[in-house]
């Protein structure tokens, strides 16, 4: 069979039948010419069940001339390959499909489209899918969304729209907020979704494309060392008293000591501690495997725990790790703001200067852990690899402590100023006399 080109495909007349000419070079292309002289590519192929398909690539013209055609045909193969059968795609296209049914279609089937991504954000994908999107235009058909309802749907979830109290079990409770930091996310979430339904060819275009995302506020909160102090004073009283689990203490402990993320330290296991190495060997996070050099101290914690599971920080109830951290923590930072507030009042200090840990997040202790690298001459290279950031810009944020030195430069410079201020100010004048230039060192 020789090779389809512009020349063939002009020269081939009409029957009185369908007309078919295959190309020599891409298996099942081919040219059809009904009895009326109209042309088209197409392709027919084999599914993985055995079925003999046809797949119409288009009309001979703009934009399908013969290279055209031939291009897309192989990309419809390499989809084949892959184990998506094109004309599937483009029968469902047809159907008319909610925004609720593709977020399912996409929840379903997205994760094989992206295989490196941690199963563990497909599931946070999920709930800002079905707890935001789903509620405010779940019904709207996906084919009529435009830029203009994206742009609506967040800022929707920015004005708390689909904030809800959802029961999740038999004492379950899941409280859905909105806020402009949600309402990026969730915009980001919904338009690698509707870039999922262009290439599946449930969408002509994507609709999330060129909204402008909303800013967010930053959240990044650093301890310093007085409310350090407090944390570890509400914590030993906490465990005294009996009001906070051993596991709950230590698992904040290790939060603040290693700038670890919630989820390493909470199923963190006894055989992924180096204690030979002094390191933690973490086969899985959010950035993949990693290891996690430990202090002295952090060391000294987990060889003076006991030993009753294979988890370090077991739960009291079952065979699995601690759960509940967050509430915990919720407790350990208002225990801590209170007890502060009690040293100061003892002290007979302002109460306003004394440390308040309310509305510190658990994740600010890793940013603490890094603010206090930072502080001590680490750079930002050294930081973003202790904390296992997989990309520079992630570290950033870290960026503004740098400017410490510089500010330790001025307070310097400007005491010893302020100093020689103060001395002008107290010096003895005599009566009716003024300062001479001399009187402060300069020269007449």
């Amino acid at each position: 069979m020789p090779k389809l080109t512009k020349r063939l495909v002009d020269s081939t007349a009409a029957g009185p039948a369908q007309t078919l000419v295959w190309d020599g070079e891409v298996k099942g292309f081919g040219l059809r010419v009904t009895p009326a002289g109209a042309k088209s590519y197409i392709l027919n192929y084999r599914t993985a069940d055995g079925r003999t398909r046809r797949y119409t690539i288009g009309k001979h013209g703009s934009p399908w001339t013969c290279e055209e055609a031939r291009t897309k045909a192989l990309a419809v193969l390499r989809e084949l390959a892959a184990g998506t059968d094109p004309l599937a795609i483009k029968e469902a296209a047809r159907v008319v499909i909610t925004v609720a049914e593709l977020v399912e279609l996409y929840l379903a089937e997205g994760p094989a489209t992206k295989p490196n991504k941690k199963a563990s954000s497909w599931a946070t994908d999920a709930s800002n899918l079905r707890r935001h999107v789903v509620p405010l235009m779940g019904r709207k058909a996906v084919k009529s969304v435009t830029a203009v309802d994206v742009s609506r749907l967040q800022a929707d979830i920015a004005a708390g729209k689909s904030a809800a109290d959802i029961k999740t079990g038999f004492m379950g409770r899941a409280i859905v907020r909105g806020g402009k930091g949600i309402a990026t996310r969730v915009l980001a979430i919904f338009g690698a979704m509707c870039e999922f339904a262009t290439k599946r060819a449930i969408l002509p275009f994507n609709p999330a494309k060129g909204v402008e995302l909303a800013k967010g506020e930053k959240k990044e909160r650093f301890l310093v060392d007085r409310e350090v102090v407090a944390l570890a004073d509400a914590l030993a009283v906490m465990e005294d008293s009996r009001t906070l689990a051993p596991a709950m203490a230590n698992a904040i402990r290790l939060l603040l000591l290693t700038g670890c993320r919630r989820n390493e330290i909470r199923s963190l296991r006894w055989d992924w501690v180096d204690f030979d190495r002094g390191c933690l060997r973490l086969p899985d996070s959010k950035t993949g495997a990693k290891i996690v050099p430990l202090a002295a101290a952090v060391l000294e914690l987990l060889a003076s725990m006991e030993r009753t599971s294979q988890y370090v920080l077991p739960s009291t109830k079952t065979e699995g790790h601690i759960v509940g951290l967050q509430k915990a923590w919720d407790r350990v930072r208002e225990r801590a703001t209170e007890l502060a507030q009690v040293r100061a009042q003892a002290a007979g200090e302002p109460l306003d200067r004394a440390p308040n840990l309310t509305g510190v997040r658990l994740h600010d202790l890793r940013h603490s852990y890094a603010s206090f690298a930072v502080a001590d001459g680490a750079t930002l290279f050294m930081v973003g690899k202790v904390l296992g950031h997989r990309q520079s810009r992630t570290t950033e944020i870290y960026a503004h402590l740098h400017d410490d030195p510089l500010k330790a430069v001025a307070d310097r410079t400007g005491k010893r100023i302020a100093d020689a201020l103060r001395l002008g100010a107290t010096r003895e004048r005599m009566p009716g006399r003024s300062i001479k230039p001399a009187a402060l060192g300069a020269k007449t």
